[in-house]
């Protein structure tokens, strides 16, 4: 089947301006509705069962798997002729979003609806797809991901697990141990990645009863202790060679391309999780007194607060911009069978997928520690809420790939964009010289400091990369110290671009009163990230800068940021603050 498909440029916000995106306020009524199923579940069915599932009765996880799939939850993201929904990423990212807060539950639900489930949606052959698809969006099948193993993690293509073909030819016989499969407990489908003869890296669909497949003691971990994690070890174990998913020795096709709809998908549920845990604590903080008043009054509490809200509304207004890319670039390929053009497309995106894992998981961490220092003592005891939060949140950090792999996974890309011809990137740095010296002048407007905020933090991500890639030259991919500084801020621009572009398609849609709290909320998330974005370019300028020109860097770095700080922003976090308390619940 012929796919028509169109350019996409992903990561272009390193060093082009961006246009217009999606943004929650672009959200349907179909949206509004599986965002309001997917609650209704959770609070129905997830939340009162909490303590069941994390005391492990994985029967349950499962019988609430199959309730999600009548539902619709588990099909979202299968397409309507293989009995799913075959909703938009839209819908994928609400789905994620609504059930993020929902623990151990969650994991296993994400764990099924993504990387168990799309490499058939995507690389399945006709046959793959009516055999498996229909089980898997109806919960009646419960699907796992095998691609860790004991000695490799992030670099999975260092795998030891083989695939051999008996001398009948019927038969692909699997040797080797995958570590930490979430869902291993109760799954029936098992994506496994193992080498042909030892070389060629090759996806598998594996089933439960496949003789040969066992499963170890189930992992005793600190947090998402709802999900099953287990080691699946194969002796021989004898899988049909009609279960080959996509082509012998591309495995890392599907394996890489399809992690990073993982990674997306991970920072809707942090975002989703980072939401629950502000509602807890501002109901807690304007219950709870000390010194004749709710902690809530305190202004040392609101401005925990608001920070909170701000670092979310930045991981909201990325997540759902993401979304739109996505399915821009994926939302014609359901019916599709080219598996070079599904590849390319699930690739184009990368860098934006990346950012929304590393920035949504590290949200929610910083959310989770507020929130529990907020709860002081009582955050630390079982009995409330937030405890089980601070334990499952810190996971997020290390799933789909470590947040140090995704941090160099942004800049490498950019520079191997650059290296193919693709992105003139010695013009663009020498360009950004030249604008930086001349202070380009501020437009008038309620948020026209933000808006030059963005392009000057974009100008000394190019001015910092030019200057590493002078200094480093082609061993610039080695020094991890400077690519880590330069994705940070990358991943600030994005974060910061997203939340500023949204705030002004509000303001001309709805008018400036009526976008108060996102103006005040991207007011003092700017000032935030230009301070983040300065101490990381003067970190990279101490590390990449000749002797004789650090000062001079350090200085240009400084005047290009300095003159973007609003004052008052202590009084515009309490303002923040004021409504968050007093709505009880995120809002912008």
């Amino acid at each position: 089947m012929e796919t028509k498909t169109t350019e996409y440029k992903g990561a272009a916000f390193l060093y082009q301006p961006s246009k217009g995106f999606f943004t929650p306020e672009d959200f349907t009524d179909e949206h509004q509705l599986i965002a309001k199923t997917a609650k209704r579940f959770l609070e129905k069915e997830v939340r009162p069962n909490n303590e069941e599932i994390e005391n492990q009765n994985f029967g349950l996880v499962k019988e609430l798997l199959g309730k999600a799939g009548e539902l619709g939850l588990l099909g979202h993201s299968v397409p309507e002729a293989y009995g799913g929904l075959g909703l938009d990423k839209i819908s994928k990212g609400l789905v994620g979003e609504s059930l993020g807060s929902a623990g151990g539950y969650g994991v296993a639900h994400s764990n099924h609806t993504c990387i168990a489930t799309l490499p058939i949606t995507y690389f399945g052959t006709a046959k793959q797809k009516d055999k498996y698809l229909p089980k898997l969006a109806s919960g009646e099948f419960i699907g796992a991901y095998c691609l860790t193993e004991p000695g490799a993690g992030s670099d999975a293509l260092s795998a030891k697990t083989t695939a051999k073909l008996n001398e009948a030819g019927t038969h692909y016989l699997l040797n080797g141990t995958k570590m930490f499969i979430t869902n291993a407990e109760f799954s029936d489908t098992f994506i496994v990645y193992a080498k042909v003869d030892g070389t060629a890296f090759t996806a598998f669909i594996v089933e439960k009863d496949h003789p040969g497949l066992s499963l170890g003691p189930e992992e005793q971990k600190m947090g998402i202790k709802g999900s099953s994690t287990r080691a699946v070890i194969f002796e021989d174990c004898r899988v049909p060679v009609e279960n080959v998913l996509g082509e012998i020795g591309k495995g890392h096709v599907i394996a890489l391309n399809v992690l990073n709809l993982g990674r997306y998908n991970l920072g809707s549920a942090c975002m989703g999780a980072a939401k629950y845990g502000l509602e807890l604590t501002l109901k807690y903080t304007k219950e709870r007194r000390q010194f004749g008043k709710a902690i809530a009054e305190f202004t040392a509490t609101q401005e925990k607060l608001a920070d909170m809200a701000l670092r979310i509304y930045a991981s909201e207004s990325l997540q759902y911009r993401t979304a739109g890319y996505l399915e821009d670039a994926l939302g014609s390929l359901y019916g599709s069978e080219d598996h070079g053009v599904i590849a390319k497309q699930l690739m184009e995106y990368a860098v934006e997928c990346a950012v929304c894992k590393v920035h949504g998981s590290e949200t929610l961490d910083f959310v989770a520690d507020e929130a529990l220092q907020l709860h002081g003592g009582y955050g630390f005891i079982k009995e409330y809420k937030v405890e089980q939060m601070y334990r499952d949140s810190r996971i997020n950090r290390i799933f789909e790939g470590t947040n140090e792999v995704n941090r160099l996974l942004i800049p490498g890309n950019l520079l191997k964009q650059a290296a193919k011809g693709k992105v003139p990137l010695p013009q663009l740095a020498a360009s950004t010289i030249k604008e930086m010296k001349s202070s380009p002048k501020i437009a008038d407007g309620p948020i026209s400091i933000e808006m030059e905020a963005v392009e000057a933090i974009r100008r000394i991500f190019l001015f910092s990369i030019g200057l590493a890639y002078e200094s480093y030259g082609s061993g610039l991919g080695e020094e991890q110290e400077v690519l880590m500084a330069l994705a940070d801020i990358a991943i600030a621009l994005y974060a910061l671009e997203s939340a500023v572009m949204r705030t002004a398609k509000a303001i001309e849609r709805n008018k400036e009163e009526q976008s108060a709290q996102k103006l005040l909320m991207v007011q003092a998330l700017t000032g935030d990230t230009l301070l983040e974005v300065e101490m990381a370019a003067r970190k990279l300028m101490q590390a990449a800068s000749p002797e004789d020109q650090l000062d001079l860097n350090t200085a240009a770095v400084t005047k290009e940021l300095v003159r973007l700080q609003r004052g008052g922003l202590i009084k515009v976090k309490r303002q923040i603050a004021e409504k968050l308390i007093d709505a009880e619940h995120y809002i912008c």
